[in-house]
């Protein structure tokens, strides 16, 4: 008889979310990805940045770390790597700041994961409007996540919505946006409005965007689920429905 074939190891090859997971779950899941050398690395980087935190001179030792995650965790485990460095070396919106204005887009992208961990308050939201205003899907992707859902006032974050339908970003990455979006009576406007620019252009509409919108239009009050379920009978945009427009 032939052997059975091995499991599909479909559990460890899931891709962690660094923005969502608790630091201390991703340090250990991302311990169990990484090879010997990469996780002896990646010990020695937590520890010089626990011993040596803030700013020091030029640039700190975490600093260079982070430069090197790439290369010594792998790319698939680098934003991982990253957010648990800027942990350890408990940077604040200044030092977020820095190295977001200096860093590679990959260095970006991880500020952005790193920001629901270490800052509490609005004010590192300067680095997610910057983030919005790209055009690498990527940093747009990671711009969207729980620290936006949290900071971002309601104008700012329907233009957020609308900047992941322009670059075609899955409005998945969104957080918190079933939440956000119930009973925006604004954002079904916008939305309507987009879609009839594109239904007018010949181009097709994101099916994402119609279900949004059926939250959109939903009462605020109203469970997702119920939500959800009616943006099949919104799909078919039409360009004589109200949208929800103010008066």
């Amino acid at each position: 008889m032939p052997a059975a074939p091995a499991a599909a190891p479909a559990l460890a090859a899931a891709p962690i979310d660094p923005a969502v997971t608790p630091l201390t779950e991703l340090r250990r899941l991302l311990s169990a990805r990484l090879d010997a050398a990469a996780r002896a690395w990646l010990d020695r980087a937590l520890d010089e940045a626990a011993a040596h935190p803030g700013t020091h001179g030029p640039i700190s030792v975490w600093e260079l770390r982070l430069a090197e995650a790439g290369r010594r965790c792998g790319a698939a485990h680098a934003d991982a790597a990253r957010v648990l460095i800027l942990h350890a070396a408990r940077a604040g919106t200044e030092e977020l700041t820095r190295v977001y204005d200096q860093g590679t887009a990959d260095e970006r992208r991880a500020v952005l994961h790193a920001l629901p961990h270490l800052v509490t308050g609005p004010e590192a939201r300067p680095l997610v409007e910057d983030a919005l205003r790209a055009n690498d899907t990527r940093l747009v992707a990671a711009a969207v996540g729980p620290y936006c859902a949290r900071h971002l006032d309601a104008h700012a974050w329907r233009h957020a919505v609308l900047k992941c339908l322009f670059t075609g970003v899955a409005l998945d990455r969104v957080a918190d946006l079933a939440r956000r979006a119930r009973g925006d009576g604004e954002l079904a406007r916008m939305l309507g409005d987009y879609a009839d620019e594109r239904t007018a252009a010949g181009r097709p509409v994101p099916e994402d965007l119609h279900r949004v919108r059926a939250l959109a239009l939903a009462p605020a009050d109203s469970p997702a689920d119920s939500a959800s379920a009616s943006a099949s009978s919104i799909s078919s945009h039409t360009t004589d429905d109200p949208h929800g427009k103010e008066s």
